[in-house]
């Protein structure tokens, strides 16, 4: 009988052990599948220029995203020149240079010049401060919030040189980069853009 008992426990170990590694093998192939299916999600959800300036109308909100879903507008290669400025409503220099942005974004569209304002306004400031100033002052370049607390994680991906003040802005064709962390006037604002016409 002892035999016999011996025998039932280790069979019972050896169904334990063959049904915990079951439970582990399901846990991993779901958590990974999971974890796809999401990326597949973050990417299928990142804006492409069309998608921002069609959200960017006067009847429609200006998008709100996280540093992932933003970030794929900071590295298009389609030919197009982007000029990228990072501001907000309560920062005085940011609003003095944006009519700047407005006009090189108007007088250069027909040579590819692409300009996105990245807001980092807070969301709640959204209906009653970020749209009704974008409305005020008849900005036509697309609009986003860029809402996402870890800016220690999302601030180097801009660039490794930035502090995190604002203004801050991107000029980008390809792989051709140049990142400014400073007001402009209109004048330097179109020499810069100038080394990539």
């Amino acid at each position: 009988m002892n035999i016999f008992n011996g025998f039932k426990i280790i069979s019972l170990n050896l169904f334990q052990k063959y049904f915990l590694s079951a439970i582990l093998i399901f846990l991993t192939l779901f958590t990974s599948c999971k974890e796809q299916k999401e990326e597949e999600s973050i990417a299928e959800s990142a804006p492409t220029e069309k998608e921002v300036e069609a959200t960017n109308s006067s009847d429609s909100k200006v998008p709100i995203y996280k540093f992932d879903e933003f970030e794929p507008l900071l590295n298009q290669d389609d030919g197009n020149i982007y000029v990228v400025n990072f501001w907000a409503t309560w920062c005085k220099p940011c609003i003095k240079e944006l009519p700047y942005f407005k006009t090189v974004g108007e007088k250069y569209a027909d040579q590819n010049v692409k300009v996105l304002l990245v807001s980092i306004d807070f969301p709640k400031l959204l209906e009653k401060q970020v749209i009704p100033f974008i409305e005020k002052n008849e900005l036509k370049s697309p609009v986003v919030l860029l809402d996402d607390t870890g800016a220690n994680e999302w601030i180097p991906k801009v660039d490794e040189s930035w502090s995190g003040a604002i203004p801050a802005t991107v000029i980008y064709k390809g792989d051709q980069r140049k990142f400014f962390e400073q007001s402009f006037t209109l004048e330097e604002l179109e020499k810069e853009l100038n080394t990539f016409l």
